[in-house]
């Protein structure tokens, strides 16, 4: 079983960026591999996919301010967010697309003035 580990997360101002890591334990090569979050309240939901081949798709709600990348010879996902709101504000996880791992314990982003 491949563990997943988040970081990245902090407290920060809306229009403020992040820059968010995910570590996994095991080659990440051969998956579609996604970052979801989940606010209080609110169901886990999906926020952005990288396909193998670089191939992105975003949730509309962070089109064109958030940007997904991959490092395979790292096992590393990265999750770029710029021009942050309070909306965004959630606990962050990755996983494979289809959530094959077991979850991870995510990082808190927090957007507030």
């Amino acid at each position: 079983q491949v563990q997943l580990g988040e970081s990245g997360g902090d407290l920060v101002q809306p229009g403020g960026s992040l820059r968010l890591s995910c570590a996994a334990s095991g080659s990440i090569f051969d998956y579609a591999m996604a970052w979801y979050r989940q606010a209080p309240g609110k169901q886990r939901e999906f926020v952005a996919r990288i396909g193998t081949a670089g191939i992105t798709i975003y949730t509309d709600s962070v089109k064109g301010r958030f940007t997904i990348s991959r490092d395979n010879a790292k096992n590393m996902i990265y999750l770029q967010m710029n021009s942050l709101k309070p909306e965004d504000t959630a606990v962050y996880y990755c996983n494979t697309m289809g959530s094959r791992w077991k979850w991870g314990q995510g990082t808190q982003v927090t957007v507030s003035s």
